[in-house]
C-alpha cells in the first residue's frame, strides 16, 4: 500500500529556545516534515508562500504583530494551508477570532507536545482543535447569542474601559472610580480577557471596532 504523504509544517515562533523544542518534536514525529520556521509575521507569509505547507503552527503573539490577525495574509499565500494558533491564554473571545480570521484550532503553549503533534494531526485532516470549554462560548459568539464582543462586560468594566479610550492609566483609573490600584489592574485585566486583547491599545482599538465607545 502506498504510503500517506507527510503532512508539511511551517513553524511560527519567536522564542529560539520554545521554537527549537517544538521544531524537535514535531520534526521526529512520524509523518510530520517541519519544512521552515519564521520568527514574525513578514517571514511567516514569506516561508509560507514559498513552502505551501499543510499546516502552520503560529505564535499568536509575534514581535511585529498578532498572528491571529495574520491569518488572512497566510490564507491569501497559501490558500490549503490549515492554521493552528499557539497562545498563552485561551479564552472565548480569542477562539472566536480564531475561527473568524479562518483559523482552524488553538492549543495553549502549555500542552504537552504529544496534544500539540495531535493537534496538528487532527487540522491536517480538515478537522478543528479547540479545548472542550472554549466551544460554547466560541459558538455564542459565531452565532450572534452572546451579543457583540462587549456583552460580557460589567458596569464596572465599561467605565474602565471608557478611562482606557482617554488614555487613563491604571493608578488614575483606580483614582476615577475611587478604588485601590490593585483592583483597577485586576479591571483592566479583566478587559482584556473578555475582549481577547493583550494590550490597552489592542482593547481599545477592538472595542472601537465594535461600536462600545461609540
Amino acid at each position: 500500500m502506498p504510503t500517506s504523504p507527510s503532512i508539511r509544517l511551517v513553524l511560527v515562533e519567536d522564542h529560539a529556545m520554545v521554537a527549537e523544542a517544538i521544531g524537535l518534536a514535531l520534526g521526529r514525529a512520524p509523518g510530520i516534515d517541519v519544512v521552515a520556521q519564521a520568527g514574525t509575521i513578514v517571514a511567516a507569509v514569506a516561508e509560507t508562500g514559498r513552502c505551501r505547507p499543510d499546516v502552520v503552527v503560529l505564535d499568536r503573539r509575534l514581535p511585529d504583530g498578532d498572528g491571529i490577525s495574520a491569518i488572512g495574509r497566510l490564507a491569501a499565500v497559501a490558500p490549503e494551508a490549515r492554521v493552528l494558533v499557539l497562545t498563552g491564554e485561551a479564552t472565548a473571545s480569542v477562539a472566536a477570532r480564531v475561527v473568524a480570521a479562518g483559523g482552524a484550532g488553538l492549543v495553549l503553549k502549555s500542552s504537552r507536545l504529544s496534544e500539540l503533534e495531535s493537534a496538528v494531526r487532527e487540522v491536517a485532516a480538515g478537522g478543528v482543535v479547540f479545548a472542550p470549554g472554549l466551544l460554547p462560548g466560541v459558538l455564542d459568539r459565531l452565532t450572534g447569542r452572546a451579543g457583540h464582543l462587549g456583552s460580557a462586560l460589567t458596569a464596572r468594566e465599561r467605565e474602565t474601559l471608557l478611562l482606557l479610550a482617554e488614555g487613563a492609566g491604571t493608578y488614575e483609573i483606580g483614582e476615577r472610580l475611587g478604588v485601590a490600584r490593585n483592583t483597577a489592574r485586576n479591571h483592566v485585566q479583566h478587559v482584556l480577557e473578555k475582549l481577547g486583547a493583550r494590550s490597552k491599545l489592542e482593547a481599545v482599538a477592538l472595542a472601537r471596532r465594535e461600536g462600545l465607545l461609540d
